[in-house]
């Protein structure tokens, strides 16, 4: 039997005599914060994303909800990277990755194809309908900067349409905004809605009363906020009463359609639902794994990454790992641990030395309900009220990207908290009511 030559052993790379090149996919949370830990690291980095800008995506409800306005809260990836020598970003969508020959294959109008020695793939989720795809047009979920201009136009065109119709149905019918789904963002839209109707629009109309606007939050388990405390999930719901918010829980949607919602025996004429009940894992998952779980995510090893391929990482949300017992949320703070992680260990391998553990550091876990409203989870401490919301808004606002989103956010914030106005009242798009958005075509990264 003959020994392993040299070349059966050494990576690429290192035959070649050339740099390392580490692709990343994805330059959200998990994927900036892994360009960025890799910076002093001897490799090429190439990322690669299908749109230009990173989105700071807790605060998607509020461009949804037309207090912030879209560039608030995304900054383009090659200016956070700007400064970054040996990284390289390119406007590509990911349509297929070849573990058995390292090859990931691009799409932006004509293919093409990059090899990889390390590949971090950060491409995250989207929604899930429950074997319902017919849903989505009706039902809009909020995971995009499109989706959250999307919800935009929707309610701000239920008022127009609700001021220009005679009809007392039809009238209730667009002052009805329905939301599935208690987790946070649920709760922050169905919670954002009422203000916005009883404060912001309440002297704009003069054939309605925007107080006589309806919200009704559906969760379908037997709380809102399942992954809080029982406190603060109580806290939260009360909350919600007292800003008018018809809370059910233990509702289970049966059926949407472009003028209702139907849970049991029951039918409600509404014309604006908004989804926010589950996620469905980016689809190149299974081009890295057979094994995904029900979610659509990729089993990784401890130290992230997919077996048997050692040089595949997978971070964030497509990513499916506990550690300490307890799986690792799909939040925004495990994403940008994870991403710095696998850099971390790409590090590691190039120094020849032994990988490390993933253990992810819950810092705390934060939920916004309304206007000087939050709950905040920090382990040993629970806070409600006035101070879990300040709290909320100093976090926000100090890991926005980039000096002038923060600047902007907080004159934003401080325009609407005094005023009550809204500074992004705008309403885009030839659609008319909740139906008239074409059926999308399920994008991959």
């Amino acid at each position: 039997m003959t020994a392993p030559s040299a070349s059966d052993t050494q990576p690429r790379w290192m035959l070649e005599r050339r740099r390392p090149r580490v692709i990343i996919i994805g330059g959200g949370f998990g994927g900036l914060y892994a360009a960025r830990a890799l910076k002093r690291t001897a490799v090429d980095v190439l990322l690669l994303d299908r749109t230009n800008h990173h989105l700071f995506q807790p605060l998607l409800y509020q461009v949804a909800t037309a207090t912030l306005a879209p560039t608030d809260i995304t900054a383009p990836i090659r200016w956070l990277l700007r400064n970054q020598d040996n990284a390289t970003v390119l406007m590509e969508e990911v349509q297929h990755i070849d573990v058995a020959r390292h090859v990931v294959t691009t799409t932006d109008g004509m293919e093409h194809e990059y090899d990889y020695d390390y590949l971090i793939v950060a491409t995250g989720a989207r929604h899930a309908y429950f074997a319902h795809p017919e849903w989505e047009t009706l039902a809009p979920g909020l995971k995009s900067i499109d989706d959250a201009v999307e919800i935009r136009r929707r309610v701000l065109t239920a008022f127009e349409r609700a001021e220009a119709t005679d009809d007392p149905v039809e009238r209730a019918a667009w002052l009805t905004f329905v939301v599935v789904g208690g987790g946070p963002t649920g709760v922050e839209l169905a919670g954002m809605l009422p203000t916005i109707a009883r404060r912001a629009f309440r002297h704009d109309f003069r054939r309605i009363d925007p107080v006589n606007t309806r919200v009704v939050l559906f969760e379908g388990g037997p709380m809102i906020l399942p992954s809080y405390p029982d406190e603060l999930s109580d806290h939260a719901r009360r909350d919600l009463a007292n800003l008018g918010v018809d809370v059910r829980t233990g509702a289970i949607v049966s059926d949407i359609g472009p003028h209702h919602v139907r849970v049991g025996d029951e039918m409600i004429h509404a014309h604006t639902i908004l989804w926010a009940a589950g996620n469905a894992a980016s689809p190149l998952g299974r081009d890295l794994s057979t094994g995904l779980d029900r979610a659509g995510r990729v089993p990784v090893d401890s130290d992230l990454s997919v077996p048997p391929h050692r040089d595949v990482f997978v971070i964030g949300d497509l990513a499916s790992i506990t550690t300490k017992g307890k799986p690792v949320p799909g939040v925004a703070p495990a994403a940008m641990q994870m991403g710095t992680h696998a850099a971390k260990n790409i590090r590691r391998d190039l120094e020849q030395r032994e990988r490390t553990p993933f253990v992810y550091r819950n810092k705390g876990d934060l939920a916004t309900i309304g206007r000087y409203r939050a709950i905040a989870d920090l382990g040993r401490v629970q806070l409600t009220g006035v101070l879990a919301w300040w709290f909320w808004l100093f976090l926000h606002i100090m890991y926005l990207a980039g000096f002038r989103n923060r600047m902007s956010v907080l004159v934003e914030w401080a325009y609407s908290y005094f005023t009550y106005e809204r500074g992004a009242r705008l309403i885009t798009g030839t659609g008319v009511g909740s139906a008239s958005r074409e059926e999308p075509v399920p994008g991959r990264w």
